[in-house]
């Protein structure tokens, strides 16, 4: 009886989306006829389960695991969250949980792929590094369900992962990871902490210049950044002559801190738009005069881990000429995902549209092409450097750069390649600054003649 009611409760919410959706839409190109097979096709083979497994099941599991499905023949940013990982999700804009501190992805293989390590946390202080695979999760409290202490990654997705690799402060995990170099997986065990990602911080490199890093937009970005900066401006002797903004491996979060994150820094014009199949989901953001920073130079550094509204600010600022990018190519991830809360505590993460520079480009698969490429660093002496980063074209079942912009072709990639410096972008950066400003004063200076100006400005 009590399966009769879920069922009854489930097909009819179907069915009322089928209806909606056809009427509508004018039923498209697909008839009703044909929505009722297909979701006759789902009711036979749930009845078929529920009857002849060789086990019980429990039908609420069935249907979330087809949910599931149907979301993974989208695109890989598109996913359906159960109520701890929809938790997960909200704990992650706001920077702060019990964790390991990494940042990860599917891989290729399917497999989960580390992104890259949060600095400082956990997993950074125990080795791990951008590009290794977790072959397999061995959790501190088993799943009831498993038949051994270790699984395979390979068949879970990310938010389960994820929450396999959550837990209480002091509690233990081991993972498995294999990397270029290794001849077998390699067990790593480690600590659980409290992971406070402190998304803004910045330092006086030297008189007059001064960095920023931004490590990821969450709910208090833009406060993070304005109170850094402030106190930047405070320490310098005199005025701010150039501010590097580090974007590198900054995988992005929620758009209107981006919005406002590029914002602070222009003073009018268009920051991003979006455009989707629904109304609702066509928007311009533009900058206001409102508290912006004064005009001094700016250098963006970006990186493959740069994604998503990592690119929306450097997209905005290289297509306004506010600022020099400055590294190699970013990530490449110019869609848009909302999430819609559902009844039972869980959620919809949908991607609903994709997003445009204010120059028109849309950066899905291709990336933010860098105003001066400086190859990679390695990032430690003991680390092996990766030669090339996952990027959104790596992730299946992406939109490609054609189904983004069909008028565009994709460019050829930049390799990242290791460097003896420890931070030649950083340094690069700091030049392009120095030059930046010393042309200026040169221009400015009295004895400089018209005809020389004319030939600088050409």
């Amino acid at each position: 009886m009590r399966y009769a009611r879920f069922l009854l409760t489930f097909l009819s919410g179907i069915l009322a989306a089928v209806l909606a959706s056809a009427f509508a839409g004018g039923f498209g190109s697909l008839s009703a006829a044909t929505r009722y097979e297909d979701l006759n096709l789902f009711t036979n083979v749930l009845t078929l389960v529920r009857r002849n497994y060789v086990e019980p099941v429990e039908e609420g599991k069935l249907v979330r695991g087809a949910v599931r499905g149907m979301l993974q023949e989208l695109d890989p940013h598109s996913s359906f969250m159960d109520s701890r990982a929809y938790k997960e999700m909200q704990v992650d804009t706001r920077g702060e949980f019990h964790g390991l501190g990494i940042e990860i992805t599917k891989g290729k293989d399917g497999f989960i792929q580390v992104v890259s390590p949060i600095e400082g946390t956990p997993a950074d202080r125990a080795g791990i590094r951008a590009k290794d695979q977790i072959v397999s999760i061995c959790p501190t409290e088993v799943p009831e369900d498993w038949s051994e202490d270790c699984q395979s990654s390979k068949s879970m997705t990310l938010f389960e992962a994820v929450q396999l690799m959550r837990g209480p402060k002091g509690s233990k995990i081991t993972i498995e990871i294999w990397r270029e170099g290794f001849e077998r997986p390699q067990p790593y065990t480690v600590i659980r902490d409290v992971v406070k990602i402190v998304s803004v911080s910045g330092r006086v490199l030297e008189p007059g210049y001064v960095y920023v890093r931004l490590r990821a937009f969450q709910e208090r970005t833009i406060q993070d950044l304005e109170r850094v900066l402030e106190r930047l401006h405070e320490e310098v002797e005199g005025e701010i002559e150039g501010l590097v903004l580090d974007l590198r491996d900054n995988p992005g979060g929620l758009l209107d801190q981006g919005v406002k994150v590029a914002d602070k820094f222009l003073d009018s014009g268009l920051v991003v738009y979006t455009e989707g199949r629904v109304e609702s989901q066509r928007h311009e953001f533009r900058a206001h005069p409102e508290g912006t920073e004064s005009n001094y130079p700016l250098a963006v550094l970006v990186n493959a881990g740069s994604a998503s509204a990592s690119e929306i600010v450097a997209g905005a600022l290289q297509d306004q000429n506010r600022g020099l990018v400055i590294g190699v190519k970013s990530f490449g991830k110019g869609s848009v995902q909302t999430v819609y809360p559902l009844e039972d505590g869980s959620g919809l993460r949908l991607t609903t549209a994709l997003y445009y520079t204010p120059g028109g480009r849309s950066i899905q698969e291709v990336g933010i092409d860098p105003d001066i490429v400086v190859e990679r660093e390695t990032p430690r002496d003991d680390q092996v450097a990766t030669r090339r980063r996952v990027r959104e074209k790596d992730l299946d079942g992406h939109f490609t750069q054609e189904e983004a912009d069909p008028s565009s072709a994709e460019e050829p990639d930049v390799a990242e390649k290791p460097s003896v410096s420890k931070d030649v972008q950083l340094t690069r950066a700091v030049e392009v600054l120095k030059s930046w400003t010393y042309f200026e004063r040169f221009l400015d200076r009295p004895d400089v003649s018209v005809q020389a100006r004319a030939a600088a400005a050409d």
